[in-house]
């Protein structure tokens, strides 16, 4: 288990950059081969990108809700995301390819969703008190939340009231 860092800390991200949100629901789990087929894809394609850091993903951080598992991503730019998920010599392609084959939208056996963010340079906020290095702050830079703001409204850089 990672150690927690005591007291109030937030991140840094350096100019513009990406929240991509990525998840799947088993929806009929009992479908172990598809659902398997699906699960592994993604750890696949965690392993190049960290690989090939100039692809543009900066960081990830892997939850398990209700509905399944959830992959957040941050990535430098939309247009290196979009040129990773459309490279037919990176893993995207392949695992895409066997999705329509063996699952696509016509079985409701597995569920896919994702969800894309663009975010400005400074237009976002983040606490993390007593916790490890996590999420924004494990994809960019890790700061003492006293250099960004005492409150969220300074830490997303709005104006004061």
């Amino acid at each position: 288990m990672a150690k927690a860092v005591p007291g109030r800390m937030s991140a840094h991200i350096e100019g513009d950059f990406v929240v991509f949100l990525v998840g799947m629901r088993f929806n009929r789990p009992w479908h172990l081969r598809k659902a398997w087929l699906a699960f592994t894809a993604m750890p696949r394609m965690l392993r190049y990108l960290y690989q090939h850091p100039d692809q543009g993903l900066l960081g990830h951080t892997l939850a398990i809700g209700a509905n399944g598992p959830v992959v957040i991503q941050y990535w430098r730019s939309v247009e290196q995301l979009e040129a990773f998920a459309s490279s037919t010599a990176a893993p995207h392609h392949p695992a895409w390819r066997t999705w329509n084959k063996v699952i696509g939208y016509q079985s409701p056996d597995i569920g896919v969703w994702h969800e894309s963010y663009q975010v400005k340079a400074g237009a976002y906020e983040c606490l993390y008190g007593n916790m490890p290095r996590f999420g924004l702050a494990a994809a960019g830079e890790h700061v003492s939340a006293a250099r960004k703001g005492e409150t969220a409204a300074q830490r997303r850089g709005a104006a004061p009231a």
